[in-house]
């Protein structure tokens, strides 16, 4: 291709980027859901998370399922002034007890509740909600209700596999993960400051 058709084409590309900024001025906080059967769901909400503290904005993290473990993330944010309200019971296949998963997730959200209730909070970072609603542990609308309910310019992200038709029809920002192929299915172990 030469310069002047490359040079041609950049150009109409810039132009239809443009237009596109131009038309996007509506300053809002957006509900971002990460889902699907890959892996990379709570890694991208950390990187959002980095990125907002990154600009001095205040993040805040509910982390449903994973329990008290050794969290890379955590470790590196709690420092930096970003809470962590953490369900202490730790994965459901281990737990195996619907009422006191129940009850764990109950207590967890209301933390939830409190920081999507807080302007002082740019971004909830909310990992592993889509279970709670799989589950039946959390009505989807209290989950709709407090998303509409937030304060205007205060951005959620939610993660976890199958996430609710609700959701993923509320939310602005929608990316699903789509497993290709994971060292996991080939007898790697998870890897301390890689797979968590």
């Amino acid at each position: 291709m030469s310069q002047d058709r490359h040079g041609e084409r950049q150009q109409r590309l810039k132009q239809k980027v443009d237009e596109r900024i131009e038309a996007a001025q509506l300053e809002r906080g957006i509900v971002i859901v990460y889902t699907g059967n890959g892996k990379g769901k709570t890694t991208a909400a950390f990187g959002t998370v980095c990125r907002a503290i990154g600009h001095g904005k205040k993040a805040a993290v509910v982390q449903f399922i994973k329990g008290n473990w050794d969290n890379g993330e955590r470790n590196i944010l709690e420092p930096l002034g970003v809470p962590f309200h953490v369900m202490a019971t730790g994965f459901t296949w281990e737990t195996q007890n619907k009422q006191t998963d129940t009850q764990a997730c109950l207590e967890t959200w209301h933390n939830a509740l409190q920081l999507l209730q807080d302007p002082q909070y740019d971004l909830v970072a909310l990992d592993e909600l889509t279970y709670m609603v799989s589950y039946h542990y959390l009505p989807i609308s209290d989950v709709i209700n407090a998303l509409t309910l937030r304060p205007e310019n205060q951005s959620v992200i939610i993660t976890g596999r199958a996430c609710h038709r609700e959701l993923l029809d509320f939310a602005d920002t929608v990316t699903e993960m789509r497993p290709v192929k994971h060292a996991f299915d080939a007898g790697i172990k998870a890897q301390k400051g890689i797979d968590w």
